[in-house]
């Protein structure tokens, strides 16, 4: 691979494949841990962790795309629903000596990342996501190598080891004023792993970017089609849409935003009815911060057909009651990270945190706190 110049196309890197196998493998997983409960079995679930997270001196992060039962446990047992960097800054100020991390496996490891003296637990290590499994390090390594003259920026959803040798991590939320900032400094800017949130930024900002092909296999599936023909049953819900999804998508929404953000947008009193383009998780906290109102999921590719994975995201779907029991009995499943690696990986997470705490009037103006 050589570096980019004018004359020069840019050879992105072919990257391995999410098939369906995988998929596969990962909704049996799913289906073990969601499988219907016997009766008083979902009760005693319940009871038994609310009693072994506080032997343990353990506390619960769950993410906004788990199961009502793990959110709603959270909250119960003086834990956090959250996205993957406030379930991480969370456990960092809780005095709880471990974190349950209920998620996916970028989560769990940007949580020790942000917190190297705690152990941390999740109820599958094997949960992963298809944006970090598209963005391996050693490729990313190369990529990065091949163009030494661009700043690299990363969605927070990759691995550590790909946080160690970017510049930034940004989120969602973040991910437009961080790109201006450094625009107005003349960086040249390589991006990962996500394509369509990277397009987003970029026509948001007017910033050219060299952007790695990955998606994620949930918004990917989401359809404009399918959205306008549900828009015309209901021709006054607002349409939320996050920005993994693909363009003719986004082209579509009332509000474009991370997970948080679309959760604000449902407070707006003058609507009632939301069509919402994100992993359908995410309703149990709109129910919560909007009682009373209508939430409807977008349609997908799956939409009278047989894909099991749209809309749903496979791997979070194997977070459960019974995993969760299952790694609290055992003390299995924990995330460790090289210390090199993590200290590596801080550097950027910290740059973006630092860029959150010094520009706060410029994140609120823009929408995107």
């Amino acid at each position: 691979m050589t570096a980019h110049t004018e004359n020069q196309p840019v050879k992105l890197p072919t990257l391995p494949l999410v098939d369906q196998e995988l998929l596969d493998r990962a909704w049996a997983a799913a289906a073990r841990q969601n499988a219907e409960y016997a009766p008083g079995e979902r009760e005693s679930l319940r009871a038994r962790i609310k009693q072994l997270l506080q032997e343990q001196d353990a506390v619960l992060v769950a993410h906004y795309y788990t199961s009502d039962d793990l959110q709603q446990l959270a909250e119960e047992t003086g834990g956090m629903v959250a996205d993957s960097l406030e379930m991480a800054r969370f456990g960092h100020e809780h005095p709880a000596s471990t974190l349950i991390v209920a998620g996916v496996r970028f989560m769990g490891e940007t949580a020790k990342i942000l917190n190297p003296e705690k152990k941390v637990l999740m109820p599958d290590v094997e949960a992963t996501c298809s944006l970090d499994l598209e963005c391996p390090a050693e490729l990313f390594t190369e990529f990065c190598d091949a163009h030494p003259d661009y700043t690299s920026v990363v969605y927070a959803n990759t691995s550590a080891a790909v946080k160690a040798r970017a510049d930034w991590v940004v989120t969602s939320g973040i991910a437009l004023p961080i790109i201006k900032y450094l625009a107005s400094r003349d960086e040249k800017i390589l991006w990962a792993p996500d394509r369509h949130l990277g397009s987003y930024v970029q026509r948001e900002t007017g910033v050219e970017m060299l952007i790695w092909p990955g998606s994620c296999v949930v918004h990917e599936q989401f359809k404009a089609e399918g959205i306008r023909g549900l828009k015309k049953k209901y021709p006054y819900a607002q349409i939320l849409v996050h920005p993994e999804s693909p363009a003719e998508v986004i082209a579509l929404a009332d509000v474009v935003g991370s997970t948080t953000g679309l959760i604000t947008a449902t407070l707006n009193p003058a609507v009632q009815e939301f069509i919402v383009a994100t992993e359908p998780g995410i309703f149990y906290k709109m129910r919560q911060a909007s009682p009373g109102k209508t939430f409807l999921e977008a349609p997908s590719g799956g939409v009278g057909g047989s894909c099991e994975s749209c809309q749903r995201c496979p791997w979070m779907a194997m977070n459960g009651l019974r995993s969760l029991v299952q790694v609290l009995e055992s003390g299995a499943h924990e995330i460790t990270i090289d210390e090199e690696i993590r200290q590596k990986s801080l550097i950027p997470i910290q740059r973006m945190m630092d860029f959150a705490r010094n520009h706060q009037p410029v994140l609120k103006d823009s929408g995107n706190v």
